[in-house]
């Protein structure tokens, strides 16, 4: 058994100074403190998210004008009710 070293790229272990035949099984093993400072370099490095919150679309009405012109300004009030 031997031990390369190795890098994460994509979420691939890429090995480094060693050329593996296709097919080869590996075992990887991760120190907890390498762990934890790839993952804090991780977030660190990642771009910021920006969070959208969207209201919901208040429907075909609204963006007719429909809603707004209320019941007693539409074309159908002309005022000769009976």
């Amino acid at each position: 058994m031997r031990a390369y070293k190795g890098i994460v790229e994509n979420g691939v272990v890429v090995v480094i100074g060693a050329r593996l035949p296709e097919g080869t099984a590996v075992t990887v093993t991760v120190g907890e403190g390498e762990l934890l400072r790839a993952r804090i370099t991780s977030v660190l490095k990642r771009p910021r998210k920006i969070r959208v919150r969207l209201k919901p679309t208040p429907g075909l009405a609204m963006e007719h004008g429909l809603a707004l012109e209320g019941p007693a300004s539409g074309p159908a009030s002309s005022g000769d009710h009976d």
